[in-house]
């Protein structure tokens, strides 16, 4: 065990040299990039295996798992584990992921989605006064906290795919947890922004100075307690984070938090059941080849949007406009960028997609699907319907709010749900040497998620943090005529995701093409699909593709990044009609590539992520 983490000892020690055309070093930057600006990335090419995360830490311990003979499985066990400890802000084992695998042409989905506890009801965020919870009263503390789901959900895929030993899987963390990592950029500024995770006494004494200041940049934090915690899940697997001292010690948590208690028991950790769902798989035709792309059923709304805004521009003549020039990343540099007619039947697209999601989305095990069947929102003659409903012409108005459609005889007995704010995660993805492909989205929804960190019962500085997942469902339960909203709390319930990991095969000879996703909330679906766009319909590589500006509308204002598009572009978007806005959309795209010769790998220049691999 020893001899296998050396070369991740080393590896810190020096620094990145790859490029475009040659392979991976055997090496992990010194510093992983800053958490704020815009730091270019070359993509990186290997031959035999390639693993993508959000961390150069963690990419690394993912390395050493494939260089040990381990499958995409056992390399994801080992990137969360570290993820949890260099990036507690945005997943860790107080959370819940989506996962995707490929294995001989077999595509499955895992979900580990955080469930409502027994005790809440459709009332969790509707305050005395019979209004909605306001986001960060509902968020800090024990009330929004759902049953985590990651890693029984990793013990089951790696029951079925993994050719490591489990325990092994959690060395480069544990090892890290104990010997200390350097704080990273993005982890200081984060931590020193946020003004809810300092309230709770534990996660204040661990992450910031007596004096009050947030732990800086390259600091050497250790982490005693997650260190424990971990070698129990490797000795004893997922039943030590569901039952005994780990688990009581999450519930003691949340239920003995001074002003927002919430409803977690010992009961809803022992009962929680990872489920296994049929992926949806939607046919896509681009630049004259065909696809077959993959992604989560719900209670993620990922797959269905994505594949709805794909569907719908294939009926629209996006498919005959180029990229243009834009803005870079770097002040003073142009790089391509779409144009504004692209943009307006984009963000079209968009509205109506995100309409059908607030709709109909939610838990399939509380909530039918439209028809019977989830592939009625992506039916070929639906979307050309709804296609038709953009106005194209040159000058074309935009609809500004789009409104749901019915996708055929379908009648639903619910209220659209008012778009809320979603937070959180992190994305990995990961090809081994044996054919294996997995896309992986994690998270503990808002930054740090319920501010509340947990020692599991060790009695040991540090420890973990608990997600906040609960607030993925609607607060309002009803509309204002009392119609029930799909997504409401009810217990024992998913809530809806945005989370969109995805897989792209070639249709024809059932090829690995793609794996990619991307942290960012709601915005998690556009950031996909421009992945899935800038590769498959303009023909760029995975590093090009990510480093395009981004562009959203979530069936309200058009959004475009901010200082990425030329005044002409957005002055053109915003002649169509609709409200815009430049904001700050940080992506944090992670895509692997399958070549002629390997892998190509593509990390977002926006955060911190890096791509390794032989």
């Amino acid at each position: 065990m020893k001899r296998l983490f050396t070369s991740f000892a080393l590896a810190t020690l020096l620094a990145a040299c790859a490029t475009a055309t040659t392979p991976f070093a055997d090496s992990t930057p010194a510093q992983p990039e800053g958490s704020s600006g815009y730091t270019a990335k070359p993509g990186w090419a290997s031959t035999r295996f390639a693993v993508a995360a959000a961390n150069p830490l963690a990419t690394d311990a993912g390395l050493q798992m494939l260089r040990a003979g381990g499958s995409a499985i056992d390399a994801a066990v080992a990137v969360q584990m570290v993820l949890t400890l260099v990036e507690p802000q945005s997943s860790g084992i107080g959370g819940g992921a989506f996962l995707l695998h490929s294995s001989g042409g077999k595509v499955e989905a895992f979900d580990g989605r955080e469930t409502a506890p027994a005790g809440v009801d459709e009332k969790l965020f509707i305050a005395a006064d019979g209004q909605a919870m306001a986001f960060d009263d509902a968020v800090v503390g024990g009330r929004a906290v759902g049953v985590p789901g990651t890693v029984k959900m990793m013990e089951a895929a790696h029951q079925q795919y993994g050719k490591l030993p489990w325990a092994q899987l959690f060395v480069p963390a544990i090892t890290l947890a104990e010997s200390g990592f350097k704080v990273s950029p993005r982890l200081a500024l984060l931590l020193a922004s946020d003004a809810h995770l300092k309230k709770d006494p534990a996660a204040a004494a661990f992450y910031y100075k007596p004096d009050g200041g947030a732990l800086a940049a390259g600091a050497l934090l250790k982490n005693p307690a997650l260190a424990d915690v971990l070698r129990q899940i490797a000795t004893k697997g997922a039943s030590a984070m569901h039952e005994g001292s780990i688990a009581q010690a999450m519930v003691t948590k949340v239920q003995r938090h001074p002003t927002n208690p919430g409803k977690l028991a010992m009961s809803d950790l022992a009962s929680y059941q990872v489920k296994k769902r049929e992926p949806i798989c939607t046919d896509y035709a681009a630049a004259q080849r065909a696809y077959k792309i993959c992604g989560m059923p719900p209670p993620s709304s990922g797959a269905i949007a994505v594949g709805q805004i794909l569907g719908i521009l294939a009926h629209t003549n996006a498919p005959n406009l180029p990229l243009a020039r834009g803005l870079g990343g770097v002040p003073g540099t142009t790089a391509p960028s779409p144009s504004a007619n692209w943009l307006h039947l984009y963000t079209e697209a968009s509205r109506l997609a995100f309409a059908d999601r607030a709709q109909y989305l939610g838990d399939p095990d509380f909530v039918a699907a439209p028809g019977g069947n989830w592939m009625s929102l992506l039916a070929p003659a639906y979307l050309k319907d709804r296609a038709a409903l953009i106005a194209q012409q040159p000058g074309g108005q935009s609809m500004m709010i789009a409104k749901p459609g019915l996708p055929g005889p379908v009648k639903t007995a619910y209220a659209p749900m008012p778009e809320q704010t979603e937070y959180g995660t992190s994305h990995i993805s990961i090809m081994d040497g044996y054919g294996n492909a997995l896309a992986m989205t994690t998270t503990i929804e808002d930054a740090f998620g319920a501010r509340q960190l947990t020692d599991g019962g060790t009695g040991k500085a540090g420890g973990f943090l608990l997600n906040n997942e609960l607030t993925d469902f609607s607060f309002a339960p009803t509309d204002a005529d009392g119609k029930p909203i799909a997504n409401r709390v009810q217990p024992g319930k998913r809530p809806r995701s945005s989370m969109a990991p995805t897989l792209v095969f070639d249709k024809t000879t059932g090829q690995i093409v793609m794996s990619g996703g991307s942290p960012g909330g709601s915005l998690i679906i556009h950031y996909t699909a421009k992945l899935l766009y800038g590769t498959l319909n303009w023909g760029l590589n995975a590093q090009q593709a990510i480093d395009l500006p981004n562009f959203a509308s979530l069936n309200g204002p058009s959004l475009l990044e901010e200082k990425r598009f030329d005044p002409a572009t957005v002055n053109a978007l915003r002649a169509r009609g609709a409200p815009l806005r430049e904001i700050n959309m940080t992506s944090g795209l992670q895509a692997i590539q399958k070549t002629g010769t390997g892998f190509f790998g593509g990390a977002d220049p926006r955060r911190e992520g890096v791509v390794l691999g032989d």
